[in-house]
Formats: C-alpha cells, structure tokens, sequence
C-alpha cells in the first residue's frame, strides 16, 4: 500500500502559496488537496477554478480537487479543464451519485466520493467498484482546525474490509483532525491518503514535512 501525505491548501498563506506549493514539491510531497467550498453545501466559501489554473501553471504534484459543492456535477468538466488529477464529490450533494461518477470517469480523471461523519459506509458500498477513492471526512467539512471526531475510525475500519473483501483497488483518504496520534489511528485502521492543513502548514513548513514523513514512514513499517 502506497501512502501520501496530501497537504490541504486551505490552510496555506495565500500571500505566499505558489512558494509554499514549490517546498511541498521540494520535500517529495506528491498530491495537492484541493477543498472547494461554496457556501452552500457547507456555511464556508473557500476559491474555485481560477486559483487552480493559476497554480496548476508552476505545479507538477497531483492535484487532489475536493468538491464541498452543492450539485458538484455542474462543474467537473470546468474543473478538469482547469488542472483536476483527481475530483472527489459528497454522496449527500448529488441527486444520482452514479451520473456524477460517470462523468468524473469520462473526463478522464480519477473519481473520489466523500461521505460526511453522519453518513454510513452502507450508503456507498454499491459504488466502490466505480471509484478509486473514498474520503471519509473524519470533521464536519467546511471548516479548518477540528478536532478528529473518534467514531469515524470504524467507517475507515469498514471500508478497508470490504475493499480487501471485494478484493478492490480503492484507495482510502481522511481529512480533519490529523496530527501525530490520529495519523497512527488512521492508518491502521486502514487509511493510505491523510489530508493535512494546521498540521503541515503551522510553523515551519519544511520541517513540518520532514517530521510527517518520517512519522508516516514509521507507522508503515510497524504496519506491514
């Protein structure tokens, strides 16, 4: 299992984000996230396609577009054309969840599906063969600097056993709350892909990286 460090930009300082993005890739970080928030599927507002295509410009790393938008399939074809690698739409934003992902795999990018704490792994199930990843949002998306909330462990716990049983090529995300403890918590219970903001970006960027691959790289050692 490959695991990646995927640091969130919404907690970058915008003042200096194509030089915070250059260290990222100087220190072997390899994906963006990416949270695009509208103010109405979540309360916060956040940047949309014009930050992307500008940063996508100086920026070879894969780019991890996480859609907190309300009927996200109004806009995959605008976000690919603008950088996406990867779109992860929410389960609880689209009226036909198949449709969306279908388009997300037609315009050539890989598909993610998130799903809220509140949101059991049994409404996705059926779709995981159709994914390549699924984001278990371990906060409540639309807001930085939460606490990781406990109970999400075993949606990742549950996912990783059907992906294992089904014998599936997913990988698994988490996004909120990461730091040195919940990093261990996470991967073990069966996460490959952690979203980082406040614990990447606080401080000292470069060594921030350093410290959280070394850690990551002992967690999966221990693991395999």
């Amino acid at each position: 299992m490959e695991y990646q460090l995927c640091p969130s930009i919404l907690s970058a300082d915008f003042n200096r984000l194509g030089e915070q993005i250059q260290t990222l890739e100087k220190q072997g970080v390899k994906w963006l996230h990416i949270d695009v928030m509208d103010g109405d599927f979540v309360p916060s507002i956040s940047f949309g396609m014009p930050v992307i295509r500008s940063i996508r410009k100086e920026s070879k790393m894969f780019f991890d577009v996480h859609l907190m938008v309300s009927a996200p399939e109004r806009y995959i074809q605008d976000f690919v054309d603008c950088g996406a690698d990867s779109i992860t739409i929410h389960a609880e934003a689209c009226e036909d969840l198949e449709r969306a992902i279908e388009l997300i795999r037609d315009a050539g990018v890989k598909v993610g599906i998130s799903i809220k704490p509140a949101t059991p792994v049994n409404d996705i199930s059926h779709l995981l063969e159709d994914v390549d990843m699924v984001l278990v949002m371990t906060v409540q998306p639309g807001f930085g600097g939460q606490k990781y909330i406990p109970e999400c462990t075993e949606k990742v716990q549950e996912l990783k056993e059907i992906i294992d049983r089904e014998e599936l090529n997913v990988d698994i995300q988490v996004d909120g709350g990461i730091n040195d403890s919940t990093m261990e918590t996470a991967m073990r219970a069966g996460a490959n892909l952690l979203v980082a903001g406040s614990y990447v970006f606080n401080g000292d960027l470069e060594s921030n990286v350093q410290r959280i691959h070394q850690k990551m790289q002992d967690i999966s050692e221990k693991l395999n």
